[in-house]
């Protein structure tokens, strides 16, 4: 199931919640500035650690996280944090395609780079807080520059199953699409994710599986980069 408590919240109403946490108060201050421009988003709460951030906003559905603080990269606090059920965008100055996919690898949703403007950052969280897949131009970049040979043989089903999910808002909406049900959708998914585990390739994370299929020639970054609302192409018809 999709289900997590975070999700529905998000579902049912605006703004949606945003924490950052970085150690530069001109990039928060700037950040917060962009948030600002865009009604469906808050920023709850900002500094420099993410625990204490956490702590006076436990209900921030998305995470801002500047991979690098007080000196020292934190893919471990990533990954805490991802385990924990946050999601968090990776938002760093280190953007070069192994720390990118490290940190997708750990977790991460999305991964934006500090040199990409307003429309990427705003488009990230929207995109994180409905746990869609966001491809913004550093990260394609990454994804499609990694040369890994390892390509795991993937199945006529599980191809669509995961190119649907890419592109829908749950594995609901996919079975309503293939006429399948949820379950069967789950399995597609599980199996792709056990044929790259075994490829050397782990892939736990929505986004992480995607990164692989964009290496694969599975997924074009462009058809995932820009956020759009699905809510009325998931109702299942009258």
């Amino acid at each position: 199931m999709d289900a997590d408590p975070l999700a529905a919240d998000v579902n049912a109403g605006w703004p949606i919640r945003v924490a950052i946490v970085d150690d530069h108060p001109v990039v928060i201050d700037g950040v917060r500035a962009w948030l600002a421009g865009e009604p469906r988003l808050r920023v709850v709460a900002t500094g420099d650690d993410p625990d204490e951030v956490l702590r006076a906003a436990p209900d921030a559905e998305v995470v801002l996280l500047d991979l690098r603080l007080h000196g020292r990269m934190v893919l471990d606090k990533l990954a805490e944090l991802s385990a924990a059920g946050r999601r968090v965008v990776v938002y760093s100055e280190h953007s070069d395609p192994p720390t990118m996919l490290a940190a997708l690898d750990a977790g991460a949703v999305a991964f934006l780079a500090k040199h990409e403007g307003r429309e990427h950052c705003v488009g990230t969280v929207l995109a994180a807080a409905h746990d869609r897949p966001y491809v913004p131009p550093a990260l394609a970049g990454a994804m499609v520059g990694d040369a890994r040979p390892d390509r795991p043989a993937l199945s006529d089903k599980e191809r669509e199953a995961l190119l649907l999910w890419f592109q829908s808002m749950s594995k609901a909406s996919v079975a309503r699409r293939m006429q399948i049900s949820e379950h069967t959708v789950k399995q597609y998914v599980d199996r792709a994710r056990i044929k790259y585990t075994r490829a050397g390739r782990p892939a736990a994370t929505k986004a992480a599986l995607l990164a692989r299929a964009i290496e694969d020639g599975l997924v074009r970054p462009e058809d995932i980069g820009i956020y759009r609302s699905q809510a009325s192409a998931d109702r299942p018809t009258p």
